[in-house]
């Protein structure tokens, strides 16, 4: 049954939109995926479908054809993904950069992916050395990164602990910004009360803010909690030092 030259035109503006924004969005990375959604109107003879039924066919046929894209899309976060994490495993952070990088294309809302990218950031800016006429602008490159990193795991799952400590972690010992450091670490341990080593770097910060009686009440709350020698050792040792700066 043929259709009203109006309602076809109509139709086919409608879909050749959405074929053109989605084969735009797919041209850099899979030029062949672009071409394909380009020619949703050729049906082998070159011509335009002249009816809905003819329409309705094309869409099908490259609707099945774009799930595929998706399911295969799926296959390719998850891989960049274990390989990243591979990668990291082995020590290797400036590949592993490269595969998150990949992953994050796909899945860029994954808070993980993130997360894994602030840490193997961090650890490059640790490597960055500054030889004679060179200045530190790639470490912070790579610090400016790993906070960026850190804090867009955060926004996408504000109960994710690991990102909230590194970026404590971060800015306490690497960007001496120990004041951007508390409400991350004290966040953390409103969700887990009674992780140590968060306590720890919080206690820091607060030593470093000269914030001493908060220092104080963290390191006793540790010799409270903790069952290990070594971190109660540490624990007593920190504390010995608050108090000789508060009594002199």
């Amino acid at each position: 049954m043929k259709i009203e030259k109006k309602t076809l035109t109509g139709l086919i503006v409608i879909v050749s939109i959405i074929i053109a924004v989605y084969g735009a969005s797919m041209y850099q990375r899979n030029r062949a995926r672009g071409e394909l959604a380009a020619r949703i109107f050729n049906q082998g003879n070159g011509s335009s479908p002249n009816t809905i039924a003819e329409l309705r066919r094309s869409i099908s046929a490259y609707e099945k054809r774009i799930e595929r894209h998706v399911k295969d899309a799926a296959k390719n976060s998850s891989y960049w993904k274990l390989l990243a994490v591979r990668l990291q495993d082995r020590g290797l952070h400036g590949e592993a950069l490269e595969a998150l990088e990949q992953a994050l294309y796909y899945s860029p809302e994954d808070p993980f992916l993130h997360y894994y990218t602030g840490i193997s950031a961090g650890i490059m800016a640790k490597s960055v050395h500054i030889f004679p006429g060179r200045d530190n602008t790639e470490r912070y490159r790579y610090y400016d990164l790993a906070e960026e990193a850190f804090l867009r795991a955060i926004s996408l799952d504000s109960r994710y602990l690991r990102p909230r400590y590194s970026l404590g972690v971060l800015y306490v010992f690497d960007l001496d910004r120990p004041e951007d450091a508390v409400p991350h670490l004290e966040r953390c341990l409103e969700i887990s009360r009674n992780d140590i080593d968060t306590m720890f770097v919080l206690a820091r910060a607060f030593f470093m803010l000269k914030r001493y009686q908060s220092a104080l009440d963290i390191y006793d709350r540790i010799l409270t909690l903790t069952k290990d020698e070594q971190k109660r050792i540490d624990a007593m040792n920190n504390r010995q030092t608050v108090m000789g700066l508060i009594y002199g």
